[in-house]
């Protein structure tokens, strides 16, 4: 036990050996002082690495149930930077007022998920926040996440982690670990995300973040990281679990060597009894204590893979977890694909309540929006849902998107050609080298006007396709105002200009924000698009309830029509409408003018425009013929009711 500030601890209590029931120790510690003690653990038993046994009575591990960890609540600073003790579990008072706060169980299909880095967001002057980059002024951002009509977003990690790990390498060349994706401890909050952090308050402050979301019709969804931990591999720090029962939380090789599937130096072994009820634990307690409304884990198939790493038919923690009845209401979410090339996307071995970042989406979508030739039979059904992939399911498997954290912006998709990385001090062998991006014939900046609305076009066209495809949307925050990363596609270590929103370019970028706002409360007003189930077949009228149209019967390669027809004489109730309503997208990717003919549609019906991307400034809703004229690389929204 120490005194908080202190380097060596004032008492050290054993267990006594009849403090147990089976192999569960336990002890009630009196006099404890929450406001200024902290503590943690030794264990004594065999150091044998061959066999893959750590332990080390000398050295001090967090409690593995932490709920506030000290020793890093400023940002970029050690609290005990000259103590071998750099860790220290603490204790909170579990006093949060909720005023009857719940989560939302908004349905999956009718979130739009926005992601978001909590010190990027608004760590930039330009944000004119209060506390910038922290949890409260995400709080203080709350009215412009209501304008932009969002309905949901998913953190990077906020568990506790490490920003200063980068410091424990010899080279040292990357400025942090910015974006926390190795985890110190799943209990407790990132303290330094707080205004408050110091004082204790990390977990006050996000809870607050959270029932404030809450109260604007705001779901939030948390990344989380249990593939591995911020242990890293052989010869990696001890923080808690290695010095605990290391072969019991990580695979390990015969020679007692770390197995590294997660590319981060170590594998938790997820889908051992222990560690599949921690990680049980841990999500129940964020979602009992912190009300959070789902989680989206990195590196999924690791939670997948057996002792031996080998990937499981049935796994027992996802199927726990899917089954759970604390869960029951939550979002989960898996990243199919990890490190060691398991790739699950359309395969992923979990129950149907989960849903997945679909990476085939997003590589559809921007093959499309540039050019390339061949996916328009793909993309048809990518934006109904990809029913190729997710038969015997529904739309709600899915989680479509175009841009993520990892990897360009909306912006610099349409901006570079190649990745510039050189600033992680990588000589740019990070991030991945196939964006499938084009940068509209400069690359860069430029002043170019032609180049600089090609851009634009661009990047509404992308969005229009996100927006009108079924399934649950995600962008990534920023790209509604042309954000941009100078064309660094992992700025995983950038805790500067880099990875922070400069929200100036709202101002300056004003046009493509109202586009996506109008297309978001487009999607909003229109169920049809949301809807989960696949269904392609006639309704009532004799009209499919989806329909694509080309250019020309033999032209499959750069335009399409995407037809909704949804009609009152159907149940009104399942749409929310209260008259016949068609909807008609058509995209022309080709890079020359062409002509289309619209849909013929019931007599007294007339189509009008509703947003046109060749258009600077959101367009009134205007009378359309029976054909009408695309731009080369743009897209039109009509409607007829």
């Amino acid at each position: 036990v120490f005194h908080q500030g202190e380097d060596e601890p004032y008492a050290e209590i054993t267990f006594p050996e009849d403090f147990h029931i089976g192999n569960n120790f336990s002890m009630l510690v009196f006099d404890f002082d929450i406001d200024k003690d902290e503590y943690g653990f030794r264990f004594d038993g065999d150091y044998v690495p061959s066999q893959g046994l750590l332990f080390n009575k000398e050295k001090v591990m967090i409690d593995p149930y932490s709920k506030l960890v000290s020793g890093n609540e400023k940002w970029g600073e050690y609290t005990y930077a000259n103590s071998k003790y750099k860790h220290r579990s603490r204790i909170m008072l579990e006093d949060y007022d909720w005023e009857g706060d719940v989560q939302l169980e908004i349905p999956i299909e009718d979130l739009v998920i926005y992601e978001m880095h909590v010190r990027g967001f608004t760590k930039h002057e330009s944000s004119k926040v209060r506390f910038p980059g922290t949890y409260a002024g995400i709080i203080e951002k709350i009215p412009y996440l209501k304008e932009l009509g969002i309905n949901c977003i998913e953190l990077l990690p906020v568990f506790e982690f490490d920003e200063l790990e980068f410091s424990q390498f010899p080279d040292n060349t990357r400025s942090a670990n910015f974006w926390g994706y190795s985890t110190v401890s799943f209990f407790a909050p990132k303290a330094a995300y707080a205004s408050f952090g110091p004082m204790g308050m990390a977990a006050d402050e996000f809870k607050n973040l959270v029932k404030q979301l809450h109260k604007n019709g705001i779901e939030v969804l948390l990344d989380v990281v249990f593939n591995h931990t911020a242990e890293m591999g052989d010869g990696g720090r001890m923080i808690s679990y290695k010095g605990i029962d290391n072969p019991t939380y990580y695979l390990l090789n015969p020679d007692g060597t770390f197995c590294n599937f997660s590319g981060c130096g170590n594998t938790m072994n997820c889908n051992n009894a222990i560690v599949r009820n921690h990680i049980l634990d841990c999500l129940r307690y964020w979602v009992s204590d912190y009300h959070v409304d789902g989680f989206r884990f990195d590196e999924a198939p690791i939670l997948s893979r057996d002792i031996y790493g080998h990937p499981m038919t049935n796994p027992p923690l996802l199927e726990l977890l899917a089954h759970d009845p604390i869960l029951a209401k939550t979002k989960l979410i898996a990243e199919a694909w990890d490190a060691a090339g398991l790739y699950q996307v359309g395969s992923f071995p979990a129950p149907t309540r989960w849903a997945e970042w679909n990476g085939k989406f997003r590589d559809c979508v921007r093959h499309f929006i540039k050019s390339d030739r061949g996916f328009l039979d793909e993309l048809m059904s990518r934006m109904q849902g990809s029913p190729d992939m997710y038969h015997g399911k529904s739309a709600r498997s899915t989680v479509n998107f175009v841009t993520c954290h990892d990897g360009f912006t909306l912006n610099d998709l349409v901006s570079y050609n190649e990745k510039h990385n050189l600033a992680n001090g990588e000589d740019n062998r990070d991030g991945n080298d196939c964006n499938l991006s084009w940068n509209c014939g400069a690359e860069g900046e430029t002043d170019d006007k032609e180049v600089l609305s090609l851009r634009s076009r661009m990047i509404k066209n992308a969005f229009a396709l996100l927006m009108l495809s079924r399934g649950t949307p995600m962008f990534v925050a920023g790209d509604e105002f042309r954000n941009s990363q100078g064309g660094n596609n992992t700025a995983y270590c950038q805790d500067n200009d880099i990875s922070w929103l400069n929200w100036d370019d709202l101002k300056k970028n004003a046009g493509n924000f109202d586009y996506f706002k109008k297309m978001i409360r487009f999607r909003k007003d229109n169920p049809v698009l949301r809807k989960a189930a696949f269904y392609t077949g006639y309704n009532t009228s004799g009209y499919p309830e989806i329909s694509f149209h080309s250019l020309t019967p033999w032209d499959s390669n750069f335009a399409e029509g995407l037809c909704f027809a949804v009609l009152y004489a159907e149940p009104a109730k399942d749409f929310g409408i209260k008259k016949d309503r068609f909807i008609y997208a058509v995209f022309n990717s080709h890079w020359e003018d062409h002509e289309f003919k619209l849909p013929v549609i019931p007599a007294g019906l007339v189509w009008k425009k509703i947003l046109d991307s060749s258009i600077d400034k959101p367009c009134r809703a205007e009378k359309a013929e029976n054909c009408i004229k695309l731009c080369g690389r743009s897209m039109v929204l009509l409607m007829a009711e």
